[in-house]
């Protein structure tokens, strides 16, 4: 299985990005998918998260600002980034997983995807 992201690049403060994660097989067979960011010499984050039933979960510090969504027909992970800051620079990462509920942890990780704010 494999995960690639999409869309990063360079915005300026307040802008917007859409990132996008394809999948190599149906993600209607992961429980659960996410999005990571580290930036240099910071430890890598969780930005959002959706499970198989629709739940979502976000970072504090992106709160009203992202959304992340799937869609199941194009075997896609979404995560719309609204009024980017220039603290959301980094490198975002997709996951998935096919066991996240039994094991909390994910099974496939993407290369990344640069996203750079500037002020």
């Amino acid at each position: 299985v494999h995960v690639v992201e999409s869309g990063g690049g360079l915005v300026q403060a307040g802008g917007s990005l859409r990132l996008s994660c394809a999948a190599s097989e149906s993600i209607v067979n992961f429980d659960a998918m996410g999005w990571y960011r580290q930036a240099p010499g910071k430890e890598r984050e969780l930005v959002a998260r959706i499970l198989s039933g629709g739940n979502t979960d976000y970072a504090n510090s992106v709160k009203g600002r992202f959304t992340i969504s799937r869609d199941n027909a194009k075997n896609t992970l979404y995560l719309q980034m609204n009024s980017l800051k220039p603290e959301d620079t980094a490198m975002y990462y997709c996951a998935a997983s096919s066991s996240y509920v039994l094991s909390g942890e994910y099974d496939y990780w993407g290369q990344g995807t640069q996203v750079t704010v500037s002020s």
